[in-house]
């Protein structure tokens, strides 16, 4: 912790000169952003500059490393995305900067924000993740982009085995939910990273936390960072509206199609604790006639990327996912977090019902607790300093659901069976609508039925 706050007074004088400035900035252009990345921020909609971004780019810009603590939902990607491209426009260089993050789809959305940030000036990046063929992923180092966005396991996985490739000229890394590569024990990784990089460096690091792994880290990583905080204490955002749900775990699926009707009309992200549960209630859903989606981890890369986009596109109104999607993935349009499984972590709360209320929206989230959570769900309100209301509900109305959940319970578990049986020929088993007619099956049980 010494260390950490010896840091952090270093930096002090800077961070005193901040808040001054920080009550004028009102665009990126005051923010000291060159004219032709303000016009690409401009054509992102980006009116103006977040808490983060005011407080981490003016530093930054000035070749200081930045300890940005903020909240999922901030716009952090800003805060290290221009400072970058405007050092990449001074000097123009390949393999300028690397950015770390822990999930796939962090790592394609960061990839996605630096090309649109970056078009104008021809800025090339590469996404480097496990999942996709690493021969190409080889050819495209070959190229030398100019940012590469990766996973720290499959980088170093090309650093040890791709000829010619090496990152001795890099002048950026970033390391963005710093807090989360670490519990991902990715530690031996980063280390390795860390020694065949320059020295003289310039490095950002973000988190929504700051654990004891992220402060040894700060110390290994970064020089005499200036910190910007943006919420140092947990909490949610204002406009959000947080209910819980005490049930019986018996009921859950029909108090998960109670909800689902009572708040027709927006869209749902529900977060399950297994990739398993998260496909058994997908099918559960679409059994009856909702439009589902599941995206997990043992889905491939390219059905996750796809769940993802037909959420993003709106074909598809409900997401279930387990924690891989909880955190940094901007889906703009979620109304309503369900948390169909209460999180073991409280901390992954904040992140779950961070998907919601972005950007100066409202939204709610929902928390189901059965006679097995009571502990978990009071850890939760502890760590947010508040109690949550009951959700109203309709008890008699969810009973009347019952018989036709189950139902549509017998047929999930008879399409999981069958997934695992078709598993090995096919490929289309993670989207199961277009794959198996799921309404048709229904439509067939019941005539067998009758038949019988």
């Amino acid at each position: 912790m010494a260390a950490g706050e010896q840091e952090g007074s270093a930096a002090e004088p800077e961070q005193e000169q901040e808040p001054a400035a920080a009550e004028e900035p009102r665009s990126f252009k005051d923010l000291g952003v060159t004219d032709v990345l303000c016009e690409a921020c401009d054509q992102l909609g980006w009116k103006v500059p977040t808490k983060i971004q005011i407080e981490a780019i003016p530093v930054a810009l000035q070749g200081r490393d930045v300890i940005g603590l903020a909240e999922t939902g901030s716009g952090k990607t800003g805060a290290f995305a221009l400072p970058i491209l405007q050092a990449l426009l001074e000097t123009p260089q390949r393999l300028f900067a690397l950015v770390l993050t822990p999930t796939r789809e962090l790592a394609f959305q960061i990839s996605e924000q630096f090309e649109a940030l970056g078009s104008s000036i021809g800025v090339q990046s590469t996404v480097i993740v496990g999942g996709i063929d690493t021969m190409s992923q080889s050819l495209a180092l070959a190229k030398k982009p100019h940012v590469i966005i990766a996973t720290p396991g499959r980088l170093v996985d090309h650093l040890e085995n791709t000829k010619g490739f090496n990152l001795r000229a890099l002048k950026f890394l970033v390391m963005d939910e710093a807090d989360r590569i670490l519990n991902m024990d990715f530690e031996t990784e980063v280390d390795k990273i860390l020694k065949v990089i320059p020295r003289d460096r310039k490095t950002f690091l973000f988190s929504a936390t700051m654990t004891k792994k992220v402060q040894k880290l700060q110390r290994a990583a970064l020089k005499n960072p200036v910190k910007c905080a943006v919420s140092s204490k947990y909490q949610t955002v204002e406009k959000l509206q947080q209910y819980y749900i005490f049930i019986p775990s018996k009921f859950k699926d029909s108090y998960l199609v109670y909800i689902l009707n009572e708040l027709a009309g927006n869209s749902f992200m529900i977060f399950c604790s297994t990739c398993n549960n998260t496909q058994r209630t997908a099918l559960l859903l679409r059994n009856l006639g909702f439009t589902a989606i599941p995206l997990h981890g043992q889905m491939s890369q390219n059905k996750r990327l796809g769940s993802l986009n037909k959420f993003k596109a709106k074909a598809r109104s409900i997401l279930l996912a387990t924690d891989v999607a909880s955190r940094g993935l901007d889906i703009p349009h979620v109304d309503v977090v369900i948390n169909f499984d209460i999180p073991t972590h409280s901390k992954d709360y904040i992140h779950r019902v961070g998907r919601t209320a972005r950007a100066g929206r409202s939204g709610k989230s929902i928390t189901f607790v059965t006679q097995y959570d009571v502990e978990l769900f009071q850890r939760i309100e502890h760590l947010i300093g508040k109690k949550l209301p009951a959700f109203p509900m309709q008890e008699e109305e969810v009973m009347m659901l019952t018989e036709r959940v189950a139902e549509a319970q017998r047929f999930a578990r008879m399409e999981l069976r069958e997934q695992g049986e078709k598993k090995r020929s096919r490929n289309d088993d993670d989207d199961t609508e277009e794959a198996i007619g799921v309404r048709n099956k229904v439509a067939g049980g019941k005539k067998k039925k009758r038949k019988a």
